[in-house]
């Protein structure tokens, strides 16, 4: 008699696991093409322009300008943005942004010794008069760009990373095009006048704004004002005078030549907020400094930089139907800033939107919902909701464990 209820059970078994399998199978695949049709977002890529940026009138004398939020990548100011202008060595910010790669990529490190070729101790213009018989390190050469705009040391370093300038050079335009930097063609890494050598104050944005936020140790170097090398032998003051004197600067690079007349781009930070400054052919030194300063001013007196969501923080957590875990917390992929006016920082309002019938199997980080940021009932920033953990869905055999379990269990 009780081997006739056995062979019962396990038949039943055996028919509730097939069917658990063919469903299984069913709901593996939706979820396969839910996953396919994921859309993620960067911050990082977009370029958003506030109405009327072009006709405020801060008074701005250089014949090209530009403010814009590191964060958000908002454009708060233009003039003339889009004019291919001579950019003299503010140039050098696309060459330390190579460097800074080529740093954070390990093909070369901070104590590599590089030498000086005869072609870089000719350079001339702003430098530190290397030569050949000695040799400074990776460290050393950068904050003689950073804080000097060293010619010599700029060639000596784009000879160290590619073999040859004209090799570095290549690297630099393809990293313009891949940046978006339209009005911009690089001749030389140093940024003495060459014909065709040109860029503009949006493309400077641009290139100031990757560097600066993907690569902030620069500003260990960017924000020296007086510093020494050779022992104390060459002393370095900085070109930048906004470092002395504009409370919250952290660089960027200075440019001039003749014909370039005087070029920034400058950052600064005050509360949070990150701003970028771009002059171009400044009539003099000083006044690319006060239309930096203007600039700057009324950037960080009219908007404020709100942080809405931290990278990782818990939205909620959520039953997974048919996993081996059982649950999943729900995270931010990443941190994320809204650029707001000032009188409006704390109106920020979050709106969480979770897909439905979410299922196993779910990889980690994967997009499972959405939370808009709204200011005033509209939409003003939009994030991911991604899996906390990878889930994964239960087979045929976990369910047939679970069911002996139970059965076993019921049996004693």
């Amino acid at each position: 008699m009780y081997k006739n209820k056995d062979f019962i059970s396990i038949n039943i078994i055996k028919c509730v696991c097939t069917f658990l399998i063919i469903s299984i199978l069913i709901i593996s695949q939706i979820g396969s093409k839910a996953f396919a049709n994921m859309i993620l977002w960067d911050q990082l890529d977009t370029i958003e322009t506030i109405s009327g940026a072009s006709k405020i009138n801060l008074g701005i004398q250089s014949e090209a300008a530009i403010l814009m939020e590191e964060t958000t990548g908002t454009i708060l100011y233009s003039k003339n943005e889009h004019a291919k202008l001579r950019p003299a060595s503010v140039t050098k910010v696309m060459t330390l942004l190579l460097i800074m790669e080529a740093i954070e990529d390990g093909r070369i490190d901070l104590n590599d010794p590089v030498s000086c070729s005869e072609r870089a101790r000719k350079m001339g213009g702003s430098q530190i008069w290397l030569n050949e018989t000695e040799k400074l390190t990776v460290h050393e050469m950068l904050k003689a760009i950073c804080v000097v705009s060293a010619n010599d040391c700029t060639v000596a370093m784009a000879e160290f990373i590619s073999g040859s300038e004209e090799a570095f050079v290549q690297l630099m335009n393809d990293k313009a095009k891949s940046l978006g930097m339209n009005d911009t063609t690089f001749k030389n890494s140093h940024g003495i006048d060459e014909d065709g050598h040109v860029t503009s104050a949006y493309d400077i944005a641009i290139m100031s704004r990757e560097l600066s936020y993907k690569h902030p140790k620069i500003h260990e170097y960017t924000k020296i004002w007086m510093d020494t090398l050779r022992d104390g032998k060459s002393e370095l003051v900085n070109t930048n005078k906004l470092i002395r004197f504009y409370s919250g600067a952290t660089g960027l690079k200075t440019g001039s030549t003749s014909l370039a007349l005087y070029n920034l781009t400058a950052t600064a930070t005050r509360n949070d907020m990150n701003l970028i400054a771009v002059i171009m052919k400044g009539p003099t030194s000083q006044q690319r400094f006060d239309d930096a300063k203007a600039l700057l001013d009324y950037g960080f007196a009219n908007y404020a930089s709100a942080n809405v969501s931290r990278k990782g923080e818990v939205v909620q957590s959520i039953e997974i139907p048919k996993s081996k875990q059982g649950k999943t917390d729900l995270i931010i992929e990443n941190d994320y800033n809204v650029l707001v006016n000032k009188a409006d920082k704390d109106k920020v309002e979050k709106e969480i939107l979770i897909d439905e019938n979410i299922t196993a199997p779910l990889e980690y980080l994967q997009k499972v919902g959405t939370i808009n940021y709204k200011l005033n009932g509209e939409i003003i920033g939009q994030g991911n909701i991604v899996s906390g953990s990878k889930v994964e869905e239960k087979r045929w055999d976990d369910f047939f464990n679970e069911v002996m379990g139970v059965f076993f269990k019921s049996k004693r």
